[in-house]
Protein backbone atom coordinates (compact mmCIF):
# COMPACT_ATOMS: atom_id res chain seq x y z
CA UNK A 1 0.00 0.00 0.00
CA UNK A 2 1.17 3.39 -0.71
CA UNK A 3 2.57 5.41 2.13
CA UNK A 4 -0.29 7.82 3.30
CA UNK A 5 -1.51 10.93 5.25
CA UNK A 6 -4.43 12.46 6.02
CA UNK A 7 -5.07 16.65 6.58
CA UNK A 8 -7.78 17.91 8.14
CA UNK A 9 -8.82 21.26 5.59
CA UNK A 10 -10.82 24.18 7.29
CA UNK A 11 -10.24 28.09 7.20
CA UNK A 12 -8.82 28.32 10.40
CA UNK A 13 -9.17 30.86 12.90
CA UNK A 14 -6.82 33.77 14.90
CA UNK A 15 -4.24 32.15 17.26
CA UNK A 16 -3.93 35.55 18.72
CA UNK A 17 -5.44 38.88 18.35
CA UNK A 18 -2.59 40.20 16.41
CA UNK A 19 -3.20 37.23 13.85
CA UNK A 20 -6.51 38.47 13.23
CA UNK A 21 -5.38 41.07 10.26
CA UNK A 22 -3.43 38.05 8.34
CA UNK A 23 -6.65 36.12 8.94
CA UNK A 24 -8.85 38.54 6.73
CA UNK A 25 -6.31 39.54 4.65
CA UNK A 26 -5.73 36.30 3.36
CA UNK A 27 -8.91 35.54 3.37
CA UNK A 28 -10.27 38.42 0.89
CA UNK A 29 -7.25 37.37 -0.93
CA UNK A 30 -8.99 33.97 -1.67
CA UNK A 31 -10.21 34.48 -5.52
CA UNK A 32 -12.71 32.10 -4.87
CA UNK A 33 -14.11 34.15 -1.83
CA UNK A 34 -13.93 37.56 -3.60
CA UNK A 35 -14.49 36.78 -7.51
CA UNK A 36 -13.04 39.53 -9.41
CA UNK A 37 -9.81 40.40 -11.04
CA UNK A 38 -6.49 40.65 -8.79
CA UNK A 39 -6.34 44.21 -8.67
CA UNK A 40 -9.86 44.60 -7.45
CA UNK A 41 -9.93 42.23 -5.31
CA UNK A 42 -6.85 43.75 -3.18
CA UNK A 43 -9.10 46.88 -3.68
CA UNK A 44 -12.38 46.02 -2.28
CA UNK A 45 -10.06 43.50 0.49
CA UNK A 46 -8.38 46.75 1.45
CA UNK A 47 -11.86 48.91 2.33
CA UNK A 48 -13.65 45.47 4.07
CA UNK A 49 -10.26 45.73 6.22
CA UNK A 50 -10.22 48.68 7.19
CA UNK A 51 -13.54 49.24 8.26
CA UNK A 52 -14.56 45.90 10.19
CA UNK A 53 -10.31 45.11 11.68
CA UNK A 54 -11.15 46.79 15.16
CA UNK A 55 -14.50 45.46 15.47
CA UNK A 56 -13.04 41.85 14.36
CA UNK A 57 -10.54 41.97 16.49
CA UNK A 58 -13.04 42.93 19.94
CA UNK A 59 -15.10 39.76 18.90
CA UNK A 60 -12.01 37.98 19.63
CA UNK A 61 -11.46 39.29 22.66
CA UNK A 62 -14.52 38.41 23.75
CA UNK A 63 -13.77 34.88 23.37
CA UNK A 64 -10.68 35.20 25.16
CA UNK A 65 -8.35 36.60 22.49
CA UNK A 66 -8.02 33.47 19.94
CA UNK A 67 -10.24 30.90 17.95
CA UNK A 68 -11.30 28.18 20.01
CA UNK A 69 -10.83 26.23 16.50
CA UNK A 70 -7.18 25.42 16.17
CA UNK A 71 -7.06 23.75 19.89
CA UNK A 72 -10.45 21.81 18.98
CA UNK A 73 -8.67 20.68 15.61
CA UNK A 74 -5.45 19.26 17.47
CA UNK A 75 -8.22 17.85 20.17
CA UNK A 76 -9.84 15.92 17.28
CA UNK A 77 -6.35 14.88 15.83
CA UNK A 78 -5.01 13.62 19.03
CA UNK A 79 -7.86 11.23 19.53
CA UNK A 80 -7.95 10.25 15.24
CA UNK A 81 -3.96 8.99 15.83
CA UNK A 82 -5.64 6.47 18.02
CA UNK A 83 -7.72 5.26 15.61
CA UNK A 84 -5.93 5.43 12.12
CA UNK A 85 -2.28 4.16 11.51
CA UNK A 86 -1.41 7.07 9.15
CA UNK A 87 0.23 10.54 10.34
CA UNK A 88 -2.51 13.08 10.77
CA UNK A 89 -2.23 17.06 9.93
CA UNK A 90 -4.09 20.04 10.51
CA UNK A 91 -4.02 22.26 7.29
CA UNK A 92 -5.55 25.72 8.14
CA UNK A 93 -6.39 28.12 4.48
CA UNK A 94 -5.73 31.37 5.97
CA UNK A 95 -3.68 31.34 9.48
CA UNK A 96 -1.51 28.88 10.74
CA UNK A 97 -0.97 25.91 11.04
CA UNK A 98 -0.70 26.62 7.06
CA UNK A 99 -0.91 23.35 4.56
CA UNK A 100 2.56 23.66 3.99
CA UNK A 101 4.02 22.82 7.55
CA UNK A 102 2.35 19.23 6.96
CA UNK A 103 3.49 19.26 3.27
CA UNK A 104 7.40 19.61 4.05
CA UNK A 105 6.84 16.57 6.63
CA UNK A 106 4.68 14.44 4.03
CA UNK A 107 7.41 15.21 1.44
CA UNK A 108 10.09 14.30 3.91
CA UNK A 109 8.51 11.06 5.10
CA UNK A 110 7.77 9.66 1.44
CA UNK A 111 3.81 9.98 1.80
CA UNK A 112 2.90 9.14 -1.57
CA UNK A 113 -0.71 9.71 -1.05
CA UNK A 114 -2.63 13.02 1.31
CA UNK A 115 -6.17 11.94 1.35
CA UNK A 116 -7.87 15.32 1.98
CA UNK A 117 -10.78 15.39 4.80
CA UNK A 118 -12.58 18.90 3.89
CA UNK A 119 -14.28 19.66 7.50
CA UNK A 120 -16.94 21.03 5.65
CA UNK A 121 -19.27 18.79 5.25
CA UNK A 122 -21.20 20.86 1.86
CA UNK A 123 -19.34 21.40 -0.75
CA UNK A 124 -18.06 25.01 -1.86
CA UNK A 125 -16.06 26.85 -3.67
CA UNK A 126 -15.06 29.01 -1.37
CA UNK A 127 -14.50 26.41 1.44
CA UNK A 128 -13.54 22.79 -0.08
CA UNK A 129 -12.17 24.14 -3.84
CA UNK A 130 -10.42 26.76 -1.96
CA UNK A 131 -8.27 24.35 0.40
CA UNK A 132 -7.91 21.89 -1.94
CA UNK A 133 -6.70 24.36 -4.39
CA UNK A 134 -4.22 25.87 -1.95
CA UNK A 135 -3.10 22.30 -0.98
CA UNK A 136 -2.44 21.47 -5.17
CA UNK A 137 -0.74 25.29 -5.88
CA UNK A 138 1.52 24.67 -2.47
CA UNK A 139 2.88 21.07 -3.88
CA UNK A 140 3.41 22.29 -7.28
CA UNK A 141 5.44 24.90 -5.41
CA UNK A 142 7.18 22.56 -3.77
CA UNK A 143 7.92 20.12 -6.40
CA UNK A 144 5.78 17.37 -4.80
CA UNK A 145 3.43 15.32 -6.94
CA UNK A 146 1.69 12.85 -4.44
CA UNK A 147 -1.28 11.10 -5.36
CA UNK A 148 -4.37 13.48 -3.76
CA UNK A 149 -7.55 12.20 -2.85
CA UNK A 150 -10.76 14.05 -1.55
CA UNK A 151 -13.26 13.10 0.77
CA UNK A 152 -16.52 13.76 -0.69
CA UNK A 153 -19.16 15.87 0.80
CA UNK A 154 -21.14 14.26 3.88
CA UNK A 155 -23.65 16.57 4.50
CA UNK A 156 -26.47 14.08 4.04
CA UNK A 157 -25.06 10.46 5.15
CA UNK A 158 -26.81 8.78 7.44
CA UNK A 159 -23.75 8.92 10.22
CA UNK A 160 -23.77 12.46 10.25
CA UNK A 161 -27.43 13.40 10.04
CA UNK A 162 -27.52 11.34 13.33
CA UNK A 163 -24.41 13.02 14.90
CA UNK A 164 -26.43 16.44 13.62
CA UNK A 165 -29.61 14.94 15.88
CA UNK A 166 -27.75 14.21 18.45
CA UNK A 167 -26.01 17.52 19.29
CA UNK A 168 -29.92 19.10 18.69
CA UNK A 169 -31.24 16.79 21.22
CA UNK A 170 -28.33 17.31 23.50
CA UNK A 171 -28.94 20.85 23.68
CA UNK A 172 -32.83 20.60 24.42
CA UNK A 173 -32.23 17.93 27.42
CA UNK A 174 -34.79 18.41 29.75
CA UNK A 175 -37.06 20.74 27.34
CA UNK A 176 -40.08 20.19 25.58
CA UNK A 177 -39.07 20.04 21.33
CA UNK A 178 -42.67 21.18 21.16
CA UNK A 179 -42.14 24.53 22.70
CA UNK A 180 -39.48 25.27 20.35
CA UNK A 181 -38.37 26.82 16.83
CA UNK A 182 -35.67 24.83 15.45
CA UNK A 183 -33.45 27.28 13.49
CA UNK A 184 -30.71 25.24 11.31
CA UNK A 185 -28.01 28.30 10.50
CA UNK A 186 -25.96 27.72 7.51
CA UNK A 187 -23.00 29.83 6.49
CA UNK A 188 -24.19 32.29 4.27
CA UNK A 189 -23.04 33.30 0.66
CA UNK A 190 -23.17 36.15 -2.09
CA UNK A 191 -25.90 35.08 -4.63
CA UNK A 192 -23.81 35.92 -7.30
CA UNK A 193 -21.68 32.82 -6.00
CA UNK A 194 -24.52 30.54 -5.83
CA UNK A 195 -25.42 31.25 -9.83
CA UNK A 196 -22.19 30.97 -11.01
CA UNK A 197 -23.00 27.59 -9.86
CA UNK A 198 -21.47 26.57 -6.22
CA UNK A 199 -24.11 23.42 -5.27
CA UNK A 200 -23.83 25.11 -1.94
CA UNK A 201 -27.27 26.18 -1.57
CA UNK A 202 -28.60 22.56 -2.81
CA UNK A 203 -26.55 20.47 -0.56
CA UNK A 204 -27.36 22.67 2.32
CA UNK A 205 -31.22 22.17 1.38
CA UNK A 206 -30.41 18.36 1.25
CA UNK A 207 -28.70 18.35 4.50
CA UNK A 208 -32.12 20.12 5.87
CA UNK A 209 -34.39 17.89 4.41
CA UNK A 210 -32.48 14.66 5.60
CA UNK A 211 -32.63 16.28 9.14
CA UNK A 212 -36.18 16.59 9.06
CA UNK A 213 -36.87 13.30 7.83
CA UNK A 214 -34.70 11.85 10.59
CA UNK A 215 -36.13 13.66 13.19
CA UNK A 216 -39.50 12.96 12.09
CA UNK A 217 -39.19 9.46 12.18
CA UNK A 218 -37.77 9.53 15.64
CA UNK A 219 -40.72 10.89 16.77
CA UNK A 220 -39.26 14.28 17.39
CA UNK A 221 -41.33 17.30 16.99
CA UNK A 222 -40.34 20.86 17.36
CA UNK A 223 -42.95 23.96 16.80
CA UNK A 224 -41.35 24.61 13.52
CA UNK A 225 -38.02 23.48 11.68
CA UNK A 226 -36.69 26.55 10.02
CA UNK A 227 -33.54 26.96 7.43
CA UNK A 228 -31.44 30.10 7.67
CA UNK A 229 -28.71 31.76 6.79
CA UNK A 230 -25.80 33.65 9.08
CA UNK A 231 -22.33 35.93 8.72
CA UNK A 232 -23.86 38.18 5.54
CA UNK A 233 -21.10 40.90 4.73
CA UNK A 234 -21.76 44.12 2.49
CA UNK A 235 -25.28 45.16 0.95
CA UNK A 236 -25.14 42.74 -1.95
CA UNK A 237 -27.42 40.45 -2.42
CA UNK A 238 -26.83 36.93 0.00
CA UNK A 239 -28.75 33.51 0.16
CA UNK A 240 -31.88 34.17 2.32
CA UNK A 241 -33.37 34.53 5.01
CA UNK A 242 -30.97 35.97 7.19
CA UNK A 243 -31.05 34.38 10.83
CA UNK A 244 -30.91 38.13 11.98
CA UNK A 245 -33.74 38.97 10.38
CA UNK A 246 -35.89 36.06 11.46
CA UNK A 247 -35.10 36.56 14.70
CA UNK A 248 -35.40 40.49 14.55
CA UNK A 249 -39.33 39.52 13.64
CA UNK A 250 -40.18 36.32 16.16
CA UNK A 251 -43.35 34.48 15.40
CA UNK A 252 -42.19 32.47 18.52
CA UNK A 253 -40.20 33.20 21.47
CA UNK A 254 -38.17 30.07 22.15
CA UNK A 255 -35.49 28.73 19.86
CA UNK A 256 -33.01 26.13 19.57
CA UNK A 257 -29.89 27.25 16.62
CA UNK A 258 -27.94 24.57 15.41
CA UNK A 259 -25.09 25.65 13.07
CA UNK A 260 -25.31 23.90 10.27
CA UNK A 261 -22.25 24.41 8.10
CA UNK A 262 -19.65 23.90 10.86
CA UNK A 263 -18.37 20.78 12.48
CA UNK A 264 -16.25 22.81 14.56
CA UNK A 265 -17.05 25.39 17.09
CA UNK A 266 -15.40 28.50 15.70
CA UNK A 267 -15.89 32.59 15.97
CA UNK A 268 -19.18 32.38 14.09
CA UNK A 269 -20.77 29.93 16.17
CA UNK A 270 -19.15 31.05 19.72
CA UNK A 271 -19.30 34.96 19.01
CA UNK A 272 -22.04 35.33 16.30
CA UNK A 273 -24.56 32.92 17.64
CA UNK A 274 -24.12 32.81 20.98
CA UNK A 275 -23.30 36.65 21.85
CA UNK A 276 -23.96 38.92 18.59
CA UNK A 277 -28.20 37.17 18.02
CA UNK A 278 -28.28 36.24 21.47
CA UNK A 279 -28.52 40.25 22.22
CA UNK A 280 -31.30 40.49 19.46
CA UNK A 281 -33.37 37.43 21.14
CA UNK A 282 -32.63 39.25 25.08
CA UNK A 283 -33.87 42.85 23.61
CA UNK A 284 -37.01 41.18 22.15
CA UNK A 285 -37.15 39.61 25.17
CA UNK A 286 -37.16 36.15 23.62
CA UNK A 287 -38.17 33.45 26.66
CA UNK A 288 -35.38 30.88 25.82
CA UNK A 289 -32.57 30.95 23.25
CA UNK A 290 -30.05 28.10 23.20
CA UNK A 291 -27.29 27.05 20.48
CA UNK A 292 -26.37 23.73 20.19
CA UNK A 293 -22.67 22.87 19.84
CA UNK A 294 -20.66 22.02 17.33
CA UNK A 295 -19.51 17.83 16.46
CA UNK A 296 -15.96 19.04 17.71
CA UNK A 297 -14.08 16.20 19.12
CA UNK A 298 -17.06 13.96 20.07
CA UNK A 299 -16.36 10.56 19.58
CA UNK A 300 -19.04 10.11 17.24
CA UNK A 301 -18.06 12.94 14.47
CA UNK A 302 -14.37 11.14 14.96
CA UNK A 303 -15.63 7.59 14.06
CA UNK A 304 -17.42 9.21 10.88
CA UNK A 305 -14.14 10.34 9.84
CA UNK A 306 -12.32 7.06 10.60
CA UNK A 307 -14.91 5.50 8.38
CA UNK A 308 -14.35 7.88 5.65
CA UNK A 309 -10.96 7.28 5.41
CA UNK A 310 -11.04 3.40 5.83
CA UNK A 311 -13.64 3.40 2.65
CA UNK A 312 -11.11 5.28 0.77
CA UNK A 313 -7.84 3.34 1.81
CA UNK A 314 -9.59 -0.02 1.09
Amino acid sequence: MKKQALLLLNMGGPNTIEEVELFLRNMFADKNILTMNPYMRKFVANIIISKRLEDVKENYRLLGGKSPLPELTYKIIEKLKKRVDIPVYPAMRYVPPFADKALFSCQREGIEELILFPMYPQYSTTTTLSSVEDIEQRCDEMGYHPQITVISPYYDDYAYIEICCKQIMDAMEGKNTEEFDLLLSAHGLPMSIIKAGDPYQNQVEGNVSAMKTYLACKGIVFHDIKLVYQSKVGSAAWLEPNLADVLRNPTHRKVLIYPLAFTVDNSETLFELNIEHREIAEKLKYREYIVASCMNDHDAFIELIVEKIDAVRS
